[in-house]
């Protein structure tokens, strides 16, 4: 028993298959276009038109693929065929039926597979055109799916085009065989360019019947401006001379009853009948077809949401401007606050953002200019005229102002910002993908210093964007090595100096360079992907330290653990905090989560729900750095915190001075109207000590009770008989 579908006809579809004539041919470009059409639309890296036999599927046309036959027991094409509609595999790794398929354990490592059947008019099954990806596909869209099939429409022109040829090609009397079945027009004529057999479909397509055409000459469907190279062509081959185009195809202009134009495909045969040349030919109204070009045209190069440009027409419009030696400008332009909206308002209202977006942006750049789509929230304007940094900049300003403006949405009003980087084409070197990566590097120091900015790519920028890569690599390594350690420094009780708890920090422990500086890679830690794994390592080793701690003696001991930003947008954050108190047997109320005034404005509307629940829990929720941003004192009222942490800025250093004093004060005072704790950081000598505590601050943080330092030596110097107490200048 065969462990692939076989369909009931299969016997029956193979003698159809057999009778094209296009199992192990060469390629042809015609076949290489529409697979090479269809891989730019999906972007995918392989495309078949795969025909299947009784034990195997050959390849007619492929691209991506270095084989041009399988077997059939591992063709997923089979199964394409037996539907009538588009076959889509989102993840063969997940499908019972191909999980184990060599295709997809091996070369070329299927994961997503999308094929659109070869169903000829007779309702026989030949294969499909299928797309291919080493990637999986979630969504396939109704449109993708359209697409697809106008794609397999055009394949099967093709092959039903081709048989009628071969069948034609033997003599008049299998010409005529054919004409009354044909879904083309056939039509013969003899060398005195009278037609002299006229089938069902060319009266369909001309609109003379077969009485009113049969006797008439070939002129009553020819263009005027066609007729007299057609009659000279006739009076060549009746002396004696070559027909030019028999046993070819050729796209044509022809003329309706009505006058009006019809665009045909034409084949053309010629046999002889008592000495006499005669012509037969097959026309097909190639309308649809021409349509559908169009649509797979305009699917090729433009982003169908917003009908701008795509990535494919940007990548070939930098290339040409590079080629060409122009002057070229880049604006990348991506949205911020964009994800807020498809999180908070859902996938319609972000569709919308990116309409209004892409309309705003063509109005305001002037028409020779191209906007594309770069994909998802990311645009791109290409400047191909006299390049002005002054200008460019300027054009960027406005654009983000006008991005800046409300949009209407179920009546409610969306605010939306935007980045610009901009990269200027600097010298002939310069090609598209390093105009891209230039003008991603200048967004992301706009991003970086603020956003709502732009910025201009200089070379400085790549000489970061390099030390931050061999940074990353590092701190993976380092991470996989655990060369990462807590270190622990001890907050005090201004009150009576005695131990109320620590903050834990991230250190790392190189092999060669000894203890690096968290200045040097925790910013590029932060923006990695490792911030979510290392975030949850510090929390579970903080908290199971605090644990052992208070289990030693120092009952009421509170750990201080500093969050990333990234953490918060991982949806289980909340629960994964709660686990960890559960794990290390740590009562809520012992653990502070620090977070700063950057986290909540680039998290707002992911923070609220959990820090609430982990609040109601009794973690405290510590404000840190306060006094150094520009929001702060209106996100008190709104987010559950426990306790302001105030920067060392105002504390210590040789730059203190009164005014910082008057901060200090004010945001005592503010802690007390707030029912909030306040602790200083930076607390280094004990003059300072005396001032904080004059301003009441609850706790103190600094060199003057102690450094950062390892566990080992925070248990050697604080969970002794002297635990309750810590005197100055330890």
């Amino acid at each position: 028993m065969s462990l692939y579908p076989i369909p009931s006809d299969d016997e029956k579809r193979i003698e159809v298959l057999d009778s094209f004539a296009l199992m192990d041919t060469a390629p042809e470009q015609e076949y290489d276009h529409i697979i090479q059409m269809a891989s730019r639309i999906f972007d995918v890296p392989t495309v078949l038109i795969s025909l299947v036999h009784r034990n195997r599927q050959f390849f007619k046309a492929r691209i991506g693929l270095d084989v041009c036959e399988t077997g059939r027991d591992v063709s997923f094409c089979t199964y394409a065929m037996m539907e009538s509609r588009v076959f889509v595999i989102p993840d063969a790794t997940k499908d019972e039926r191909f999980r184990t398929n060599a295709l997809v354990t091996g070369y070329p490592n299927i994961r997503f597979y999308a094929g659109a059947p070869l169903i000829t008019s007779e309702g026989h099954a030949l294969g499909s055109l299928c797309l291919i990806d080493p990637k999986p596909r979630l969504t396939f869209s109704d449109r993708d799916q359209r697409i697809l099939e106008d794609l397999a429409a055009m394949v099967l022109e093709r092959m039903e085009l081709r048989r009628l040829e071969r069948e034609s090609e033997t003599s008049r009397n299998k010409f005529i065989n054919i004409t009354s079945t044909s879904p083309d027009a056939i039509i013969c004529a003899n060398s005195k360019n009278q037609i002299t057999s006229w089938n069902a479909s060319a009266e369909e397509i001309f609109g003379y019947s077969k009485e009113e055409a049969l006797g008439k000459p070939l002129d009553i469907i020819m263009p005027d401006s066609m007729r007299a190279r057609h009659g000279a062509g006739l009076a060549r081959v009746a002396s004696g001379g070559t027909a030019r185009i028999i046993g070819t195809s050729v796209n044509l202009t022809a003329k309706r009853r009505d006058g009006s134009d019809v665009p045909i495909e034409l084949s053309l045969s010629q046999w002889n009948e008592a000495g006499e040349p005669q012509f037969g030919a097959i026309i097909r109204d190639i309308t649809s077809r021409l349509e559908a070009v169009k649509r797979l045209k305009h699917a090729a190069e433009y982003d169908d949401l917003t009908g701008l440009a795509n990535r494919s027409s940007l990548k070939r419009r930098i290339r040409q401007a590079c080629e060409s030696h122009e002057p070229l400008a880049l604006l990348l332009l991506d949205l911020d606050g964009f994800k807020d909206v498809n999180d908070t308002l859902g996938h319609s209202a972000g569709d919308v953002v990116l309409k209004i977006v892409a309309q705003r942006l063509r109005e305001s750049v002037p028409d020779h200019h191209m906007v594309a789509r770069l994909g998802g929230d990311e645009f791109v304007i290409v400047i191909s005229e006299t390049v002005d940094p002054i200008k460019t900049s300027e054009l960027a300003s406005r654009l983000i102002s006008i991005i800046e403006e409300p949009i209407e949405f179920d009546n409610e009003p969306i605010h939306i910002g935007a980045s610009i980087g901009i990269s200027l084409k600097s010298g002939p070197e310069d090609d598209s993908e390093q105009m891209l990566g230039n003008a991603d590097l200048a967004l992301y120091q706009a991003k970086a210093d603020g956003r709502h900015l732009v910025r201009i790519f200089t070379p400085e920028l790549r000489q970061t964007a390099l030390k931050k890569g061999a940074m990353s690599s590092s701190i993976r390594q380092a991470w996989e090595n655990q060369e990462f350690e807590l270190y622990y420094q001890p907050q005090i009780k201004l009150s009576d100096g005695s131990l109320a708890g620590a903050e834990a920090l991230i250190r790392w422990n190189h092999p060669q360079l000894g203890v690096v500086s968290p200045g040097a890679f925790l910013p590029v830690l932060e923006a990695s992907l490792l911030a979510v794994p290392v975030g949850e390592w510090i929390l579970r080793t903080a908290c199971a330290q605090a644990a052992h701690w208070r289990q030693a003696g120092c009952k009421n001991f509170r750990i201080g653990v500093n969050l990333f930003a990234a953490q918060f947008r991982a949806r289980d954050f909340a629960k994964s905090v709660e686990a960890a108190l559960a794990d290390s047997h740590l009562p809520a109320t012992a653990l502070e989560l620090e977070i700063t005034e950057n986290i909540i404005l680039r998290n707002e509307h992911r923070l609220m729900e959990p820090l609430h629940y982990l609040r109601s829990l009794g973690v405290g929720i510590a404000f840190d750095d306060f006094g150094t941003g520009f929001a702060s004192l209106s996100l008190l009222k709104d987010y559950p915190v426990t306790r302001l942490k105030i920067d060392r800025s105002f504390v210590s250093g040789s730059e203190r001075n009164k005014k910082d004093e008057a901060i200090v004060e004010a945001v005592a005072k503010l802690a007390v109207g707030f029912d909030l704790e306040v602790i200083a950081e930076g607390i280094e000598t004990v003059e300072q000590e005396h001032l904080m505590q004059q301003y009441a601050c609850d706790e103190g943080q600094g060199y003057l009770y102690g450094r950062p330092m390892k566990a080992i030596d925070f248990t050697r110097l604080y969970m002794t008989s002297a635990t309750n107490r810590i005197s100055a200048g330890v």
